[in-house]
């Protein structure tokens, strides 16, 4: 998985070709931590989706201008462009796995 940064966000994710699936978390959001190992195994499920992690906490402002307001948010961009998300409770491993299998 791919650790993005403020300085790289805008080459991984708003300029990538195809999909690309960005983990917002942050260092103190439980259930950001507790969902990410699920998150982790399905990178070598869906293979033409690129993964990617953003802490937030790096981040403030880029997560805001992407509409990231609460954690944790799973969002799918397609060639730069956000086309769905699951946040806060909607953000389970069942629901990002359908989310992920309708992209793939």
């Amino acid at each position: 998985m791919l650790e993005l940064t403020k300085d790289n966000f805008e080459q991984e994710v708003k300029q990538a070709e195809g999909y690309v699936l960005v983990d917002f978390w942050g260092p103190t959001c439980e259930p950001c931590k507790a969902l990410m190992p699920h998150i982790h195994a399905m990178e070598e499920e869906f293979t033409n989706v690129k993964f990617t992690s953003f802490d937030i906490s790096k981040g403030r402002r880029l997560a805001i201008g992407e509409k990231v307001m609460g954690l944790p948010v799973i969002a799918i961009y397609k060639d730069g462009s956000q086309v769905d998300s699951r946040v806060k409770e909607d953000a389970t491993k069942e629901s990002v796995r359908e989310m992920l299998e309708k992209y793939n």
